[in-house]
């Protein structure tokens, strides 16, 4: 998908696209591969392959939510090169943005990246979920959640259902297994207190993928106890 398909399709689905919003795309792929060379951000550097599986893909999720009603906060769990929430807030800038991932040297980038941007209302924190979510600061504090390829979904609703506000919803972000995966963790997320409200299965442009987005509506408050201790979500999930 070349920089020119991406803003035709993104047009095409009512996504409001600027010149100035391409020019930040364009400098947050210049971005990424000068910071790849010292840092292992991602395999996908190849610019047509990069506004596809990494922009364009991140940017799915605003097919599916409308996240120009009012101002809301999102946090995004792993987010490793920034995806899917920087996307996310070139396109909607009313988005206030946490992001929380374990690696320092990633923040390190993500630092710079908002900087260059000049993104404002993006907050950064080296930290791992579970202790995040344990945090009173942030804990139940987000209008939306979201995860794109960090782990199995019932892992996953354990990092991230914790975060939202009653009401609020968990943004899962998926690659083929997700039924499966929704399947095996229907329980785990109805003891975090959601409950699957819809699922969307498309496939990427130019066959580059089938794709999932899961919609989880938080109904109760998360007990006390999960997220439970860094790594054990992992090991021993919620089943």
């Amino acid at each position: 998908m070349t920089p020119e398909e991406f803003q035709a399709e993104l047009t095409k689905r009512d996504i409001p696209i600027s010149e100035e919003k391409m020019r930040q795309f364009e400098r947050y792929l210049d971005l990424l591969r000068e910071w790849n060379e010292k840092i292992n951000l991602t395999a996908i550097t190849e610019r047509e392959e990069a506004y596809l599986k990494h922009f364009y893909d991140s940017l799915t999720a605003g097919l599916y939510v409308d996240f120009n009603k009012g101002v809301h906060s999102l946090c995004d769990v792993g987010s490793g090169a920034g995806f899917p929430s920087i996307p996310l807030k070139i396109i909607y800038p009313n988005l206030k943005i946490t992001i929380v991932d374990s690696l320092k040297k990633r923040i390190g980038f993500l630092e710079t990246l908002v900087k260059e941007l000049g993104l404002e209302d993006v907050h950064l924190y080296h930290d791992r979920a579970e202790t995040f979510g344990q945090n009173k600061e942030f804990r139940a504090s987000f209008d939306y959640v979201t995860a794109r390829a960090v782990a199995r979904m019932s892992v996953l609703s354990e990092l991230c259902l914790p975060l939202l506000k009653k009401d609020g919803t968990f943004i899962a972000m998926k690659a083929a297994h997700a039924p499966e995966e929704l399947e095996d963790a229907k329980r785990a997320i109805g003891l975090l207190g959601g409950k699957v409200r819809e699922t969307h299965s498309f496939d990427l442009p130019e066959e580059a993928g089938e794709r999932h987005i899961i919609l989880i509506d938080k109904k109760k408050e998360t007990p006390n106890k999960y997220p439970r201790k860094p790594g054990t979500p992992n090991k021993s999930p919620l089943v």
